[in-house]
């Protein structure tokens, strides 16, 4: 059986403070294990008995027990702090992972994913996460426009909307066209490239050609 620790002194309010924390239902689930980590070492629980019963190691007991102790209920409102990581990687890699993730592209793919940038950059994927998330950067979005030329555009656009929403008698509506979606029709205008906070950007309009037709009919 462990042996008893202290008791964690704390005053009512702070008790009633940490209970509230426990049955709010929007506190996060970390502020609730040190709530009750705290709440426990102040009943005089020993630090391993605590441990084993939130399910958690004795270093996490200690630790919050100890910033309550010092600071008190901001002790336990804020992350503790920590070391500089030994793989965090320099200014000149990270700028070249940026570099490379907005003006190069994969040469079996569309747009770079985490996995395929940190096999070229030879870095961990998450490290690829926390640096596109850093930048604003999200390869996989792709914005697009239209920008129609054609000066009888709306003129066009009231006629078909029309024939859909009060068609005649009889009416049939044909159409031929392309198949849209196809990511390898040439674009009538170059996007824009992806930037800090903007995804690239690609247009509607594409080169007409023969080949990838379909057919609909009402």
């Amino acid at each position: 059986m462990w042996k008893p620790s202290d008791a964690l002194k704390m005053t009512e309010d702070q008790r009633r403070t940490l209970e509230a924390w426990i049955r709010a239902r929007t506190t996060v689930q970390r502020m609730v294990l040190r709530a009750r980590i705290c709440l426990l070492a102040a009943g005089g629980q020993a630090n391993n008995a605590i441990a084993k019963e939130l399910n958690t190691s004795r270093v996490t007991v200690l630790l919050w027990r100890n910033r309550f102790k010092e600071r008190g209920l901001a002790g336990l409102s804020e992350d503790a702090p920590h070391g500089a990581s030994s793989r965090r990687l320099d200014a000149g890699k990270v700028r070249s992972i940026v570099e490379a993730t907005t003006q190069t592209r994969p040469k079996d793919a569309t747009q770079w994913s985490t996995r395929s940038m940190a096999k070229e950059a030879g870095v961990s994927h998450s490290s690829i996460a926390r640096i596109w998330n850093a930048h604003g950067l999200q390869p996989h979005r792709t914005k697009t426009f239209k920008l129609s030329t054609d000066k009888r555009f709306v003129e066009k656009l009231t006629d078909v909307v029309g024939l859909y929403m009060n068609p005649p008698d009889k009416a049939i509506v044909l159409c031929v066209d392309e198949k849209t979606q196809i990511q390898a029709l040439d674009r009538t205008q170059p996007g824009l490239p992806m930037k800090k906070g903007r995804c690239s950007t690609m247009t509607h309009d594409y080169k007409r050609g023969r080949d990838n037709l379909s057919f609909c009919g009402t």
